[in-house]
């Protein structure tokens, strides 16, 4: 007999949707409107520098001001709007709450950077009557997948006089493209016999540029001095500029619909640009006035260990936070700064892997991250015995599900993969290190570091869902 009533496991169990299933009426529509924001914002970002032009424009269009503007005012009331470009790599947006800064914020950090390579200090030579660049890859990546694929060049070139010269090879109408070439299958029988991670040495990961020989010029160097040439007449280099460089190699492409029925995203740099972008939608559509000052960071560096002075590990977000802080006139500082992040709540906004069934040994299967089922969040991160990582708080997690739940936020939990396979790491132990409660909170993605990776569309929204939730939430 067939009975209305739930069975026990039923009422007891975990239940994990799927997002498309539970989207409310007209939902879907949203998905696909913040499917193309969010493919237009990766197409404009190819670098971080570009990320963080992008995200400042954002902010501005929605009423955001530079932080220089208040200080040069006097004055900060909540409400107000502020933006801070750090070193043209890193961005904090802030929205000042009616409560004192000392009663603690509320914050989304995320990372601009991406796996790439970049050129190094000299990179330009000719071998054979063929140009190239030499590259030293930045990140995690696999070698091999940078061979024979389409590459750009982006960067920033700053002349002696100070002059800054910005490139952009590879994305523009009847652009030329770049390419790492590769070894062809009849002659790579000694190639194929080594390990993935010994036949792909770093050093061979250098783009072919050109083969025009430059007329009158001495054998060996004709085809340096045409590369040479095209740049002077283009940007007005020399080779000495490239001394004073910032130029990466960055796939080739646009961001584009993948699958029939087109419900994910495949592109460059989406770890973590899919969470950089959601923050920043979610703290412009946020309710006005908040009761507490909501934040978001989004920084440099996180690939190769946040270090440097726009890197987490800096001290460039406290140093802002002072700088607030003294606008409101709040006493000692410096205590002052402590009391904040020490009273704030936070979501390290980063992607994590989704199961990916063709490689289905590589997870617990009942602690995996599902494409498909909504923003995943993580409790603990590090690899093997977590270490390296940081671990949430129950009570704060307590919070957490309401507020999720009661925003209609289709959320999941999850962690990197098997415990003694590897793992990874974010900046959040870098903000716990400032007594702030924070957690993983970002969206599954495929193929994490690879040139293009793959993420659904709904669950990108349900990232920035989460992430408006998350600032709207009344908190303890």
């Amino acid at each position: 007999m067939m009975s209305d009533e739930k069975t026990v496991y039923e009422k007891l169990s975990a239940d994990f949707k799927w997002a498309w299933q539970n989207l409310e009426d007209g939902e879907d529509e949203a998905v696909a409107e913040y499917g193309e924001g969010y493919k237009n914002f990766l197409n404009r970002s190819k670098t971080e520098r570009l990320c963080a032009k992008s995200a400042v424009a954002l902010a501005e269009a929605n009423g955001f001001k530079p932080l220089a503007d208040y200080q040069a005012a006097g004055k900060l009331s909540a409400g107000d709007k502020v933006y801070v470009l750090h070193r043209n790599k890193s961005v904090m947006l802030f929205v000042m709450g009616r409560a004192p800064l000392a009663d603690g914020m509320l914050i989304v950090g995320a990372h601009l950077d991406c796996p790439r390579l970049d050129l190094k200090p000299m990179p330009l030579y000719e071998d054979n009557n063929l140009a190239f660049f030499k590259t030293h890859y930045y990140g995690g990546i696999k070698k091999y997948q940078w061979l024979t694929i389409p590459l750009a060049l982006y960067g920033t070139v700053v002349k002696k006089d100070g002059a800054a010269v910005d490139i952009a090879i590879g994305d523009g109408e009847g652009d030329p493209v770049f390419c790492i070439t590769d070894l062809l299958p009849h002659l790579s029988q000694k190639q194929t016999q080594k390990r993935v991670a010994e036949a792909f040495e770093g050093e061979q990961l250098n783009p072919l540029i050109a083969s025009t020989p430059l007329a009158d010029e001495e054998d060996g160097k004709a085809v340096k001095a045409t590369v040479l040439q095209l740049l002077n007449r283009q940007y007005d280099l020399t080779e000495d500029d490239f001394a004073s460089a910032e130029l990466e190699i960055v796939p080739a492409g646009k961001a584009r619909d993948m699958g029939l029925d087109r419900s994910m995203v495949l592109s460059f740099g989406q770890d973590d640009r899919v969470c950089a972008y959601a923050a920043v939608r979610g703290i412009l559509d946020a309710a006005d006035a908040p009761k507490k000052t909501q934040a978001v960071i989004l920084a440099d560096k996180e690939e190769i260990g946040s270090y440097g002075n726009t890197g987490m590990q800096s001290r460039f977000f406290e140093n802002q936070v002072a700088e607030l802080i003294a606008l409101q006139g709040s006493g000692d500082a410096s205590l002052a700064v402590r009391r904040c992040l020490s009273h704030s709540y936070c979501l390290s906004a980063d992607v994590t892997a989704a199961f990916d069934p063709n490689f289905a040994g590589t997870h617990d299967m009942t602690n995996a991250s599902f494409v498909g089922k909504g923003v995943t969040l993580k409790k603990y991160g590090g690899a093997r015995g977590k270490s390296g990582g940081s671990d949430a708080n129950p009570e704060f997690l307590g919070q957490l599900r309401c507020c999720f739940d009661d925003a209609g936020v289709t959320w999941q939990l999850g962690e990197m993969g098997k415990i003694d396979l590897g793992g990874g790491g974010t900046i959040a132990y870098m903000l716990a290190n400032y007594d702030i409660e924070v957690v993983d909170c970002g969206t599954p993605i495929l193929s994490m570091h690879a040139p293009f990776e793959q993420c659904a569309k709904v669950d990108a929204y349900m990232t920035y869902k989460a992430y408006r939730a998350f600032f709207d939430y009344t908190w303890a």
